[in-house]
């Protein structure tokens, strides 16, 4: 690793990488329903759905993602990016953090979270609302996963294409949290504004 990346690495996982997940873990664990069994669609490491079970000892949380890490902090299943290897309503609760603005179509990711949930589902991503949201999402984006060699078609949706996907889908917003305060100041000057929302969809 060349000193500019450690460099990088270092500065993102200080600035942004804890207080995100303390954040965003939060805002999910109140979410979530009593005693809940949830899919954790995209998964990655599993330390945001570890951290979740912390605050609600309550919920079991398990993973599945398209690349399993050797190591990872909750039980993770390989599959194939399209079709979940389980029954319909296997599920309480499917959540998607930070995943559709990756994926070339989120409409057909969501309607197999739906498949497996009985429960609805909670999605974490941004809205690219405003003359800027797209070039700062971009930015975003590139500086926290291309040096993870992360796919980023950088897929951003306004909120009014979020809301009639839901509406396709039948799903509607329970609740919508648009104010999550992901960012210390003043990084949250630039990165926070109303770009991010975490909502439980039933």
């Amino acid at each position: 690793m060349t000193a500019a990346r450690a460099l990088h690495t270092a500065v993102h996982k200080e600035a942004v990488f804890r207080r995100r997940i303390d954040v965003i873990a939060r805002a999910i664990a109140a979410m979530l329903p009593a005693d809940a069994h949830v899919l954790d669609i995209g998964c990655g490491s599993g330390t945001l759905a570890h951290t979740v079970m912390r605050l609600r000892p309550d919920v079991h949380i398990e993973g599945v993602d398209v690349l399993v890490r050797p190591d990872t902090e909750i039980p993770v299943t390989g599959y194939d990016g399209q079709t979940l290897p389980w029954p319909d309503a296997a599920f309480d609760v499917v959540m998607l953090v930070d995943v559709l603005h990756h994926t070339d179509a989120p409409e057909a990711v969501m309607a197999e979270a739906k498949r497996v949930s009985r429960g609805g589902m909670i999605i974490k991503d941004h809205f690219r609302d405003g003359l800027l949201a797209g070039p700062t999402l971009r930015f975003m984006d590139w500086f926290g996963n291309a040096q993870h060699g992360v796919r980023l078609p950088y897929n951003y949706w306004s909120s009014r294409q979020w809301r009639e996907a839901w509406t396709e889908l039948g799903l509607r917003p329970e609740s919508l949290k648009e104010k999550l305060g992901l960012y210390a100041r003043p990084f949250s000057w630039a990165f926070d504004r109303r770009l991010h929302f975490v909502a439980r969809l039933v």
